[in-house]
């Protein structure tokens, strides 16, 4: 998949190839620091949010606005139309080729969003077994039965069978997939393979009540923006039964167009859907490691932020003199 190329802007000075990770549940903030960050860095930012690689989807996703991209290079946004499908894997090579690019410019890259397997993906270098999408495949494990299907998993992957709870219906047709497609377990075609240069993490978290009130707000706000208006687009281009438009915060207006429910009770439901959400993205994060939380309700979030970035990247600048080579995780 073609990229585009990294436009070289004031190099930070005694430059050291770096990553910076940001990841964190919806509505924590992630956008804006990481704009102010990359501002002070001169730096670029690749989204990891799994749909906002799609054109058309911006008020829903949370999309940054035009004139926050204008104030830092974007990339990673508005790469495919609603109805293509953008791998994981071709999301990882786009995302690599784009940081070698940014590293061979001087440019400090930062990785953000909320989908987990995108950040992890990079961060710890996934290796992805290369399937694409079978559906004639799941179809026919749809068919089945989770429960059926899941035990034919433990018969022909039982490693990976022990990671994946037996309810999980989309884990368990991906493995089955990999092995009717390459006949070998998806367990023996994943692993890691660690970048080849430090990574600094950074995750954004508050307290429940603080990121409820963030989420209403910003229900709020979508609507305000049009949210409503986006959905009937989508809908008038593509059709009602557009699989993106299923997702959080489309299909509940989707219902409301379709006179299901009325609009105040669809806002209702995202917030629920939205909280709900948070809550699992929360989970997964707080499991990974490792990663340096912040409180994005601290006044001087910026600040703290800041001064982490600069601790790393003084490290990685002296690590790299007094060996000459290595590699650093923050």
């Amino acid at each position: 998949m073609d990229h585009p190329k990294i436009h070289a802007r004031s190099r930070v000075s005694s430059y050291v190839p770096i990553l910076i990770a940001i990841g964190g549940a919806t509505a924590t903030g992630k956008t804006g620091l990481a704009i102010a960050l990359a501002e002070r860095l001169q730096g670029v930012i690749l989204s990891a949010d799994s749909r906002q690689v799609y054109r058309g989807f911006d008020i829903g996703t949370a999309k940054p606005t035009p004139q926050e991209q204008a104030r830092v290079p974007h990339y990673l946004i508005d790469i495919r139309e609603p109805t293509d499908t953008l791998t994981l894997a071709t999301y990882q090579q786009t995302a690599q080729a784009i940081i070698a690019d940014s590293h061979r410019q001087g440019t400090v890259p930062l990785l953000v969003g909320g989908t987990g397997l995108y950040l992890e993906a990079i961060v710890k270098g996934l290796k992805i077994p290369p399937v694409a999408p079978q559906p004639r495949l799941r179809s026919h494990f749809t068919q089945l039965g989770q429960p059926h299907s899941y035990q034919l998993l433990q018969v022909v992957d039982p490693t990976v069978a022990q990671r994946i709870h037996p309810n999980d219906a989309v884990r368990t047709q991906r493995a089955l997939e990999v092995y009717y497609v390459t006949g070998q377990p998806i367990s023996t075609l994943q692993g890691e393979v660690p970048p080849p240069y430090p990574v600094l993490y950074l995750g954004l978290d508050c307290d429940r009540q603080s990121l409820a009130q963030r989420i209403a707000h910003r229900t709020d706000t979508m609507i305000a923006m049009g949210l409503v208006a986006e959905v009937k687009a989508l809908i008038d281009r593509y059709g009602p039964d557009l699989p993106l438009l299923r997702t959080l915060g489309y299909d509940e207006i989707r219902r409301y167009l379709a006179g299901d429910c009325s609009l105040a009770q669809a806002k209702q439901l995202i917030i629920q859907h939205t909280g709900q959400f948070a809550k699992r993205q929360r989970t997964w994060f707080r499991r990974r490691a490792p990663i340096t939380w912040f409180d994005a309700e601290a006044t001087d979030l910026l600040d703290q932020a800041w001064s982490r970035v600069a601790r790393f990247m003084d490290a990685t600048q002296a690590q790299k003199w007094s060996s000459g080579s290595g590699r650093s995780r923050g």
